[in-house]
């Protein structure tokens, strides 16, 4: 048992950072590939269907970073049980994770039946719009539970310094999808031609082959029976309240972020399709190219509870500023390449030059923004690991409150161009970063027990 679980504590090494982070920055690119998959794909059935892509992929989002904020909560919580050796807690947390993840997504699903007519109705000027999506979203809806139940996986891999497996699952959820995008928006393959719904209905069938691959990967691999997965599969409540009070605030904190986004994605529909069009491909290219960011932040997450568990407090701010130097250089390197070539990205939706030459000075202020969150998600994440994630909440709200004034005052009241309203991203990522560095630095995290 001791010789299993010391193999579960990290260093504070580059080598290990890379070790870590490499393969999560290929799982974390595989939903990124698929938002783009989908909307190339549907770039080729007209610009109407571009746009609506934006709307809808946010609204997803709202509900699949409710199972992020479980997932990160669970992982600091494994993490720090690896870093103590306490290896035969991490089943029993895992257990409970999964018990939350499925309520959340029944809760989710029943949700978007219930409230997602009303919501975009109000929302949307343009019917047609809210009919496409409302269809899409009744379908899109059904992969929340195998998306949940991935992501309590990915949580386990990841605080168990597992991440290499994830590599696998992903890398077949990704074939799946583009295979049945082609197929099912086109009705190529002997597939029916279902358009706009079929990126739907591939992403589901995605989403539930990623999630059998990772578990034969895992069952195959001896996994569930070193860590005793399923060896306590009743009801804990004592874990259960753990993994809520960690979890809870950082859900929170998801979802007013994607909530504000929506609100944002609203703001640009009022300004014309071609603009929300150039927001959606601004989506994916913040997505795509961030995913070295969200692979460090986390990283960051579950080495800096490992190391704190092993009781290496002296080493946290080393690993910390370690971290940031790598996720600000290939930030950095993506802002280059964006800045020199953004033609040669956004050709890719089949738009024609007009969209290219709008959305080219948005492309710019992007390239900017995931400069400024490859440093301060890594400090956000950092605070996740030391387990006080309400400290997350308040950093989250207050650079909420700040996005939200910005982008209504820019774009519906003084109606500027949609590149003034992308400088929200800016703003937000320095309001983030402030009160987290703050925390980190002040040294309070050392007294916090989770």
């Amino acid at each position: 048992m001791s010789t299993a679980s010391t193999q579960l504590q990290v260093s504070t090494s580059y080598r290990q950072i890379f070790k870590l982070a490499l393969p999560i920055m290929a799982a974390v690119a595989v939903p990124q590939i698929n938002f783009v998959t989908n909307n190339i794909f549907l770039g080729g059935t007209g610009e109407q269907s571009l746009a609506v892509a934006g709307i809808t992929g946010v609204y997803y989002l709202i509900f699949a970073v409710i199972g992020l904020g479980l997932n990160n909560g669970l992982q600091a919580l494994i993490a720090r049980r690896a870093g103590e050796n306490r290896v035969s807690e991490i089943g029993v947390l895992f257990q409970q994770g999964l018990r939350i993840a499925m309520v959340l997504a029944a809760v989710g699903i029943a949700l978007t039946y219930l409230l997602a007519p009303v919501v975009l109705r109000w929302s949307l000027h343009n019917e047609s719009n809210v009919t496409m999506a409302v269809n899409f979203l009744y379908i899109r809806i059904w992969g929340l539970p195998f998306l949940f139940i991935y992501q309590m996986r990915n949580a386990l891999l990841v605080g168990t310094n597992q991440s290499r497996f994830l590599v696998i699952g992903t890398l077949a959820e990704t074939v799946t999808n583009i295979v049945l995008d082609y197929g099912l928006i086109y009705g190529k393959l002997g597939m029916p031609e279902m358009g706009f719904n079929g990126a739907a209905l591939a992403s589901v069938i995605a989403e539930a082959t990623g999630l059998i691959v990772i578990f034969l990967v895992m069952r195959k691999q001896g996994i569930s029976r070193a860590l005793q997965l399923f060896r306590n599969s009743g009801y804990h409540k004592e874990n259960t309240r753990l993994i809520l009070s960690q979890s809870s605030p950082l859900i929170l904190q998801y979802v007013l972020s994607i909530v504000a986004w929506e609100f944002f994605y609203i703001l640009i529909e009022h300004h014309g399709e071609q603009e929300l069009a150039i927001s959606n491909a601004m989506r994916n290219i913040f997505g795509l190219f961030g995913c070295a960011t969200w692979a460090f932040s986390a990283a960051t997450n579950a080495m800096v509870s490992n190391v704190i568990g092993q009781g290496l407090t002296d080493k946290v701010m080393e690993l910390i500023w370690k971290i940031v130097r790598l996720s600000a250089g290939f930030a950095l390197l993506v802002c280059l390449v964006l800045n020199l070539a953004p033609g040669f990205f956004l050709q890719v939706y089949q738009q024609g030059p007009d969209f290219i030459a709008a959305a080219t000075p948005v492309a710019r202020v992007v390239s900017i923004g995931l400069v400024l969150q490859s440093i301060a998600n890594i400090w956000l994440n950092a605070v996740v690991g030391t387990g006080n994630s309400r400290f997350n909440l308040f950093s989250e709200s207050l650079a909420i409150v700040v996005y939200v004034i910005y982008v209504y005052l820019v774009l519906e009241y003084f109606h500027l161009s949609i590149t003034w309203g992308w400088l929200s991203e800016c703003l937000y990522w320095c309001t983030i970063f402030t009160p987290s560095f703050w925390y980190m630095m002040s040294g309070r995290w050392k007294h916090k027990k989770i």
